[in-house]
């Protein structure tokens, strides 16, 4: 079932989770955006008790496979990823190089205002898409999928070619977030 993260989360289970920016715009073009989307998930691997099994940055979204070690809650961590993230990335757009910054910032602006929630901007839609992974040939359809994620838009060939993605990690190659814990070593395809 499909729904937000907040209504469906068991305690220490393990999601599928997409984080989509609003309207679907394609913000994770520019390489500074990308970076920070890595160190933002860094910090809370760190510091937010956050494990991270698959991942995949998009242009315009973030596939994750993930959970929370004792104390933290996965909703929580979420929760304050989404809240850092959209604050940093607003600033990116307004003061470093953008070429669409006033177009995009007006729909971050529009979306805020019609969020009770939110004061100004709103970056993320609201809904994660959590889904619990049951077993373990679900948890692989869903690693596949997120690493094959960028070769169906053929931006890459090779799943493993995409800088962005925990595939870096399976494929046993320099990974950006090397902290992901690999489900296996042995790769399974679908």
């Amino acid at each position: 079932m499909r729904q937000g993260i907040k209504h469906t989360i068991k305690k220490k289970s393990t999601y599928f989770l997409t984080l989509t920016v609003v309207g679907w715009i394609d913000v994770f073009t520019r390489k500074n955006h990308k970076d920070l989307i890595i160190q933002s998930l860094r910090y809370c691997i760190q510091n937010k008790g956050l494990n991270v099994y698959s991942y995949c940055l998009m242009t315009n979204h973030l596939h994750l496979i993930v959970n929370t070690n004792h104390p933290h809650e996965l909703r929580d961590t979420i929760r304050d990823f989404k809240r850092h993230t959209t604050k940093q990335l607003i600033a990116q757009i307004k003061n470093e190089p953008e070429s669409r910054r006033e177009w995009m910032l007006d729909i971050f602006e529009m979306a805020g205002k019609a969020n009770a929630r939110s004061k100004t901007y709103k970056f993320w839609k609201t809904s994660n898409h959590a889904i619990e992974l049951i077993n373990e040939d679900f948890t692989w359809s869903k690693i596949n999928y997120i690493h094959n994620n960028p070769v169906k838009e053929q931006y890459v060939s090779k799943a493993e070619d995409w800088l962005y993605s925990s595939a870096t990690n399976y494929h046993e190659l320099d990974a950006l977030l090397p902290e992901v814990h690999c489900i296996s070593s042995m790769l399974k395809s679908v």
